[in-house]
């Protein structure tokens, strides 16, 4: 007999894993569950929904706390179906039958522990002292009431897992939807096996339509034009010749070459027939289009209007070997995170997203040594497109010398850190106690250094990419605001298969000063448990930023922390990949796992607001992303770290790290002056003084770079 399709209703408490656990679910119970956050919806509009059982996932808090458990207590005490919870769930489960919350002997947040269990109900089958993740400081206080039954232990005497003496009631203070625990899917399938034992026939429902591709809309007037070069230019000489002057242009630069990795770098301005400058503020909203016939401004949302504006400009693909084939180029603030559900309570001084309409660019394939040339137009414009690329072909064939970089002599210049030493110890010391209350499980805490001088965005990129080439780098310049990035990680690429892919990197080290030292490091970073704890938090809230977005199944992890050396330290890095739903686009892609996870910590909604009243300003480019959105529907965009964002007489490099119930204090301030002595290191070269750079550890309040 074909075995009842159940509905499972889950109730999300503001977490960043649910989307892991609606992916297994999906999995095992072949339909996709109901997800509702627990201050959405009453409990007497719930239960006119249709569902056969009801998961109540993880989350921060305390689920004595009201507004941290939501409409789950009445769930509990109401629902006539089986329930099963995780982590707050299972605390809120115990905690309604009379169990106390207490503090956990340890914070264990994306650390590991073997089980033992009964080997019944929800771990039948399962094998003795099987791994499980945790993330949680608080637990349930043994011994239990009598109404409730210990099912499971950590070899701590925590209890990982209880059941109601009489009513289909489960929980378990492990995730069993995090990528290092081992039989999680099977823990899950029991549920909806015992689920299905405790089944009442409902009314009948439909069986659901099966989910049709929707159909892309067809292709515009415009169309890829390209011309392929057989050319070895210098990209660093093309750049300065040709865009250098441009008020508004971008460099999108592999200036650290890795097959499969970072192949293709692009380059081009604001100046093609096509072309627009976008400015966009989120609170008030206001968005600026400057075009060649003038300035529009639209209260739309910036994703809004990329989602318009794509589909008006949408092109087949036309064979190249790269995406980025025409479209929209530049960068999006942290604080665009107002757009994506976060509160946003600072205001930049810089627009939260400036992008460029790329009608013209530049390709180089690193790989076969070619240039392409590559412009987006209707087919009625071949002949003026025919032209540029005439002249453009002329101007790479005729590249003057590049000019060595020239540094400017002055004036010693100060540079401080936007909260002091003893500030961001006290923040750390913060992010602890809220780790210790349940409140987070990781904090990604960032500062800011602060130079008062005056340098030219591109000199101080020329540096910056000798000292430290990264994949993912940037240059873009928009105005008066130039960006300086040698980012080594990826928040999102979209590719032209509809394959999504994020790279995460949590955990740092610096590069030793010997083969043999560097190459210990290098072993330790893959092998410490405070980088590996930091590392799996990330990537588990990525897999369920993915898991809104993409089907069924289709979210994975082919590499798990993985060990990547760059020029000044070693970065534990980790990949996760997705492939989009139907009907979707990379715009809804970037919209659902925005900002990066690496950049916040987890659960990434409760965190950013710790963060915003720890840090008390708004982050602005640092810990957003710059890259691209092809008008072939393609994407790719990094987090904008290891960056500097020059304004006339000031220049502003944001670091940090993530703090978790590991970390030390002073460790941490060091992790965070090492992040950013690199780009320092190229502002003082770019301005003639190499050595003007504090050591980590030292007291960094102010100091001024030498003569």
């Amino acid at each position: 007999m074909r075995a009842v399709r159940l509905r499972t209703l889950i109730i999300d408490n503001h977490d960043s894993f649910t989307f892991n656990l609606f992916q297994l679910l999906a999995e095992v119970g072949g339909t996709e569950p109901l997800v509702v956050r627990n201050d959405e919806r009453s409990w007497r509009e719930l239960r006119e929904l249709t569902f056969d059982n009801i998961v109540i996932s993880p989350g921060p808090g305390r689920p004595d706390h009201p507004t941290d458990f939501g409409v789950c207590r009445d769930a509990l005490l109401e629902a006539d179906v089986p329930i099963l919870g995780v982590c707050l769930g299972h605390q809120g489960l115990g905690h309604v039958h009379g169990a106390r919350i207490q503090h956990a002997p340890e914070v264990m947040h994306g650390r590991l522990s073997p089980v033992r269990h009964t080997g019944t109900d929800l771990f039948q089958g399962l094998p003795q002292d099987f791994q499980v993740v945790r993330y949680h400081s608080l637990c349930l206080a043994r011994p239990l009431p009598e109404d409730l039954v210990e099912t499971a232990w950590a070899p701590d005497g925590v209890l990982m897992a209880l059941r109601h003496a009489s009513l289909p009631r489960w929980g378990v203070q492990f995730h069993p939807e995090s990528i290092a625990t081992t039989h999680g899917r099977q823990l899950l399938a029991n549920f909806v096996r015992l689920s299905r034992a405790h089944h009442v026939p409902r009314p009948s429902r439909p069986p659901e339509a099966p989910q049709e591709k929707a159909p892309l809309p067809p292709p515009g007037t415009f169309r890829v034009h390209h011309r392929k070069l057989r050319l070895d230019a210098d990209p660093e000489q093309a750049f300065v010749a040709l865009l250098g002057g441009s008020d508004h242009a971008f460099w999108l630069d592999s200036s650290r070459v890795e097959a499969g990795l970072s192949r293709f770098s692009f380059m081009g301005d604001a100046t093609g027939p096509h072309s627009a400058v976008i400015h966009y503020q989120v609170n008030p909203r206001r968005l600026t289009v400057r075009r060649s016939q003038g300035t529009e401004e639209h209260s739309t949302e910036l994703f809004e209007f990329l989602q318009q504006e794509l589909t008006r400009l949408r092109v087949v693909p036309s064979g190249l070997p790269f995406d980025f084939q025409g479209g929209f180029v530049g960068s999006l603030g942290y604080e665009l995170k107002h757009d994506c559900g976060a509160t946003t309570p600072h205001a930049s001084p810089d627009p939260d997203a400036s992008l460029i309409l790329a009608d013209r660019l530049l390709a180089w394939d690193h790989l076969e040594r070619t240039v392409y040339l590559v412009a987006l137009a209707p087919e009625h414009e071949a002949a003026q497109v025919q032209a540029w690329f005439d002249a453009t072909e002329s101007s790479l064939r005729a590249l003057p010398p590049l000019a060595p970089l020239e540094p400017r002599s002055g004036a010693p210049f100060p540079v401080r850190l936007a909260r002091d030493r003893e500030t961001y110890l006290a923040d750390i010391q913060r992010c602890l106690e809220q780790l210790h209350e349940g409140e987070t499980y990781e904090v990604c805490l960032t500062n800011k250094l602060l130079a008062r001088t005056h340098v030219d965005p591109l000199d101080l990129y020329r540096s910056l990419r000798r000292l430290n080439p990264a994949p993912y780098a940037a240059y873009l310049r928009m105005g008066p605001q130039g960006i300086a990035c040698s980012s080594p990680e990826r928040f999102l690429r979209v590719d032209a298969e509809r394959w999504v892919e994020s790279k995460p990197i949590k955990g740092t080290l610096r590069r030793g000063s010997t083969p043999a030292e560097d190459d210990r490091l290098r072993q330790q970073l893959g092998s410490q448990e405070k980088d590996r704890a930091e590392n799996l938090m990330i990537v588990d809230l990525v897999r369920n930023d993915l898991g809104r977005v993409c089907e069924v199944g289709s979210v994975h992890v082919p590499r798990l922390m993985h060990v990547e050396s760059y020029a000044t330290v070693h970065q534990l890095v980790s990949t996760i990949r997705g492939h989009l739903r139907p009907g979707l686009t990379a715009v809804d892609a970037v919209r659902a796992a925005f900002p990066g996870g690496s950049m916040t910590g987890a659960p990434k909604e409760r965190t950013m607001e710790l963060i915003d009243r720890l840090e008390g300003e708004a982050r602005g480019v640092y810990s957003g992303a710059i890259g691209y959105f092809s008008a072939t529907g393609a994407a790719d965009l990094n987090v904008v770290i290891r960056t500097a964002v020059v304004r006339p007489g000031e220049v502003s490099i944001g670091a940090g790290g993530a703090i978790v119930a590991l970390s030390d204090p002073a460790a941490e301030l060091d992790e965070m002056l090492l992040k950013s002595r690199v780009v320092l290191n190229a502002l003082c070269t770019a301005l003639g003084r190499p050595d003007g750079l504090p050591e980590p550890g030292a007291d960094s309040r102010a100091w001024t770079a030498p003569d």
